[in-house]
């Protein structure tokens, strides 16, 4: 599969552009893209602005895989739920499809390995087996496929609001020690099984009545393109903006780290991951 180091080139909705709740952060973004001369452009046919989920996930240059997009949790929100072919035909791609349901926020890969939740299981209850089904992904992908426990509070239940890659053996996540037990101790296990190393990113427990599903203080939902991170931010009272970044800067001493403040569409239960998708031209 095509790394984040690897892509050159990064999309987003026009949703993201068009929504003036947006408008900062778009701009802030494409600021900062041209800044570092990354080619951008806008996806057409999109319904919302997590392009990460239902666009096709890149193999190698040329080759995608569309995986099949139900969403447990779009399923009373049809204004929401759109047909991958049909954008994948608006913006010019001609991918591989799978039935498989299969959301790209949940995965998370290197280059010859990807993580995936065991949301997986939930989502396809048609693989009575469930070594069957990752055995079906990994010869979709051409990976090894490492399944980690979901945080079950997550109503998305992916993996890159989690843990990234900084290596094939290497991995940054959420600071296990804020996380639930159960979550800390399945990861550890998962760590201990496949010779992983693990580098605890602190994150913000920040509360926000009206948006419960928000995705506020989540550092390692970041944007990887080519030799530049663009880490979200938040400006919040108690927040770890500079702790984070100072840390960043020692795991990737070979990029290039910019930040951008998130706060308004991590209202809305996402991050810079989620709303981009990046590929190698």
């Amino acid at each position: 599969m095509v790394t984040g180091k690897e892509t050159d080139t990064v999309y987003f909705s026009e949703n993201l552009q068009d929504d003036k709740r947006f408008t900062k952060t778009c701009n802030t973004l494409i600021g900062l893209l041209e800044k570092h001369s990354i080619k951008y452009d806008l996806l057409k046919a999109t319904k919302d602005i997590w392009c990460r989920d239902y666009m096709p996930i890149q193999i190698e240059k040329g080759k995608f895989l569309q995986f099949r997009y139900e969403p447990s949790y779009l399923k009373n929100e049809l204004e929401l739920q759109l047909n991958p072919k049909e954008v994948c035909r608006a913006n010019n791609l001609d991918p591989q499809f799978s039935k498989i349901n299969l959301d790209g926020g949940n995965v998370v890969n290197w280059s010859d390995r990807a993580i995936i939740t065991d949301r997986i299981f939930d989502e396809n209850p048609e693989y009575l087996n469930k070594n069957r089904l990752i055995g079906d992904i990994e010869k979709l992908l051409e990976v090894e496929i490492i399944v980690i426990p979901q945080i079950k509070s997550d109503m998305t239940g992916h993996a890159d609001g989690m843990v990234r890659f900084v290596d094939k053996n290497t991995l940054l996540g959420n600071d296990r020690e804020q996380e639930y037990k159960y979550w800390k101790d399945g990861i550890n296990k998962v760590l201990k099984e496949k010779g992983i190393d693990y580098i605890d990113i602190p994150f913000l427990d920040h509360k926000e009545k009206t948006y419960p599903d928000h995705a506020i203080g989540c550092y390692v939902n970041y944007l990887e393109v080519h030799d530049l991170i663009i880490l979200p931010i938040f400006e919040t009272e108690k927040n770890k903006d500079q702790e984070v970044y100072n840390k960043f800067k020692e795991i990737f001493p070979d990029r290039k780290i910019e930040t951008i403040n998130c706060y308004e569409i991590g209202l809305h239960g996402g991050l810079l991951n989620c709303s981009t998708w990046t590929i190698k031209d």
